[in-house]
């Protein structure tokens, strides 16, 4: 009876066993292969060939009808985050309305693009946890004038795409997600110009964005790739001018574009 009993057992620990190594299998196939850095999310699942365009603007828009047009063409959804200053700019309103018609994710960049914390020591703050909270609140109160509450933009890059841990935090208190741009490209030296040590040419942030793909194992997996709306008309050489053949080899390249929400807002 008692050997009886203990084969019963042993098939029942058998079967759990394999139950539970098929959970574990089952669970490390659906796992979101996210990359966190100071607690925010900087890349989307790096095992699926999916990228998200986030485009940042504050003081310049003249890119704003060739991005629009597009993606349009291309039937590609992007994020765009701008702060309260852009968004109350009337020579930008029939942009971002067409923006939010074609069904882009709106949000916010800081309503006056304030830097949170020291360039030199990361940890220092600049500002102060109710001075963060006013900024965004009145950067979403713009965005409310064309129908975008703060329910519908919970996501938000930071300005400077500069940040720490403290942002994070008091980020998440207000129910907002702080995210930034994947590193490893060139995409945002998109703002320089001539002028700057670190200027980089339209050709060299395009062969950048390209050699990375082909260089790194998991490519431009989950990669969020922020570019601006527009830079100073010092910059005659436009960055923006080369998103359609930019969008086409990525899209050869087996690459589909999804809006930041659905890159990584499943893991939120």
């Amino acid at each position: 009876m008692i050997r009886g009993k203990k084969k019963i057992f042993l098939s029942l620990f058998g079967f759990l066993g394999l139950f539970f190594f098929i959970f574990l299998m089952f669970s490390r196939d659906t796992e979101q292969h996210h990359t966190i850095h100071r607690d925010a999310v900087i890349r989307g699942d790096s095992t699926r060939k999916e990228i998200a365009l986030v485009f940042t603007g504050g003081d310049f828009s003249d890119g704003g009808r060739h991005i629009q047009r597009v993606l349009d063409q291309e039937n590609v959804s992007a994020g765009f985050f701008f702060t309260g200053d852009f968004y109350r700019n009337e020579a930008n309103q029939q942009l971002i309305e067409q923006l939010v018609r074609d069904g882009h994710y709106l949000g916010p960049h800081s309503d006056r693009h304030l830097l949170y914390c020291s360039w030199e020591n990361r940890d220092s703050l600049l500002i102060t946890k109710a001075e963060f909270a006013e900024d965004m609140l009145a950067n979403y109160a713009e965005m409310e004038r064309f129908g975008v509450t703060r329910k519908d933009a919970l996501f938000f890059i930071p300005p400077y795409e500069w940040y720490n841990e403290a942002i994070v935090q008091w980020a998440e208190e207000m129910n907002l997600v702080l995210f930034n741009m994947t590193p490893g490209t060139l995409s945002h030296a998109d703002y320089t110009t001539p002028d700057m040590v670190n200027y980089r040419d339209s050709e060299k942030i395009y062969r950048s964005i390209l050699d990375y793909e082909k260089t790194h194992n998991t490519g431009l997996n989950g990669f969020i790739l922020l570019v601006h709306i527009g830079s100073h008309p010092d910059r005659v050489d436009k960055f923006y001018r080369m998103l359609a053949p930019l969008i086409g080899e990525l899209k050869t390249r087996g690459y589909q574009f999804k809006r930041i929400d659905q890159l990584i807002g499943e893991q939120n």
